[in-house]
């Protein structure tokens, strides 16, 4: 028995000798390159770049034009793209992919992954998005296969990059330039993501999970729309489910306010006094002072007098609502009220803080300025 164990054992490493012989190890990139990722989010919509990256080593002047980063398309010898493209980095496809749809160049492009390459020229560079991006270099590259091309001009660096690297500058609220460095030439392309449809996408998505078992979710959602002015009907749906919905629906001032304030944007002028009206009384001190605050910058001096003035006589003892009642009476231009107020919050304060703030306003109503 012992004897025809060791011989199956035998069998097996003799079995296994072509799969040692054939395995790699994990190494370094060939060719001195260096492996890189960079990202990026724009709103919420994340892009990433994932490449290699060659040095100058000393061959500055000799990269662009040459075999090194050619010009035009060329046959590579290998493969079978007869007119390939530069590889726009080193070693495999350099890799960008787009979380949500986007343009690149103004021009429309799909949220996915694509194969980065560029028909490099002189004074201007087209970039190409391959829907290929899995193959090694530009050796496969097929125009068939083309998602996108926009033309770029070629910018000049004051000094030399050595290391082939991607970046993402000149950003904005809603979008980047995307620029490869080396040697002294930058190549940039712009990208733009439209932050509001993306962020609604987001939220949609979100809320069929976990986060959907939580008004305060609904709320975010609405109150992200206000905001923004943006899909003012979704809000709507969104603050309807914060207040009454099966299970996670709740009647606060919170999930009442924010459904007032879409009724109020919407023009719905009559329903969303009626719903404020039923979540006045539900609010806290702070709640209350802070909706009254917001009436104020909105200029709505009437209403915000009203606010504050609840709030003073359901606690009159309170450093908030005298604070905040001085801030109403001063929007209505009675200063001499405004400074009564103020000396009682000066008393009531909490803190240095809340004391120093009040008696710096304190001696501007009684220079007869506007402490808002």
């Amino acid at each position: 028995m012992k004897r025809n164990i060791s011989s199956i054992t035998v069998l097996m490493v003799l079995l296994m000798l072509p799969i040692i012989s054939f395995a790699q190890l994990t190494t370094a990139p060939n060719g001195g390159n260096k492996k890189a990722s960079v990202s990026e989010q724009i709103g919420v919509s994340k892009i990433s770049i994932d490449y290699s990256r060659p040095g100058v080593k000393g061959r500055e002047g000799k990269i662009w034009g040459t075999q090194i980063a050619h010009y035009g398309l060329v046959n590579l010898g290998f493969g079978p793209a007869e007119s390939s493209p530069w590889r726009a980095g080193a070693n495999e496809n350099t890799v960008i992919t787009f979380q949500n749809d986007a343009k690149v160049e103004g021009k429309d492009l799909a949220a996915g992954s694509y194969g980065l390459h560029m028909i490099l020229g002189e004074t201007e560079t087209t970039v190409v998005f391959s829907k290929n991006y899995s193959a090694w270099g530009s050796f496969f590259y097929m125009p068939s296969e083309d998602a996108l091309r926009v033309t770029v001009k070629n910018e000049t660096l004051a000094m030399s990059v050595e290391w082939l690297t991607y970046s993402f500058i000149r950003q904005t609220a809603n979008s980047a330039v995307i620029a490869l460095d080396w040697e002294k030439r930058r190549i940039p392309f712009k990208v733009e993501v439209d932050i509001n449809a993306t962020q609604l996408a987001s939220f949609k998505k979100e809320l069929q999970g976990p986060l959907g078992f939580d008004h305060k979710g609904f709320v975010q959602a609405a109150q992200y729309c206000l905001q923004n002015n943006y899909e003012l009907e979704q809000a709507l749906k969104w603050a309807e489910i914060a207040v009454s919905a099966v299970y996670i629906g709740e009647k606060n001032f919170t999930t009442l306010s924010t459904k007032a304030q879409v009724l109020e944007k919407l023009g719905r002028m009559d329903e969303s006094k009626m719903v404020m009206k039923e979540a006045l009384p539900m609010g806290s001190i702070n709640e209350i002072h802070m909706y009254g605050r917001q009436l104020l910058m909105q200029k709505k001096v009437k209403e915000a007098f009203e606010v504050f003035e609840m709030n003073y006589k359901n606690d009159p003892k309170s450093f908030m609502t005298n604070f905040g009642f001085a801030r109403a009476y001063s929007a209505k231009g009675d200063f001499k009220k405004a400074e009564k107020y103020m000396k009682n919050a000066v008393n009531l304060a909490p803190d240095k803080p809340s004391k120093d703030q009040s008696e710096a306003m304190l001696q501007m109503v009684k220079d007869k300025k506007d402490i808002n």
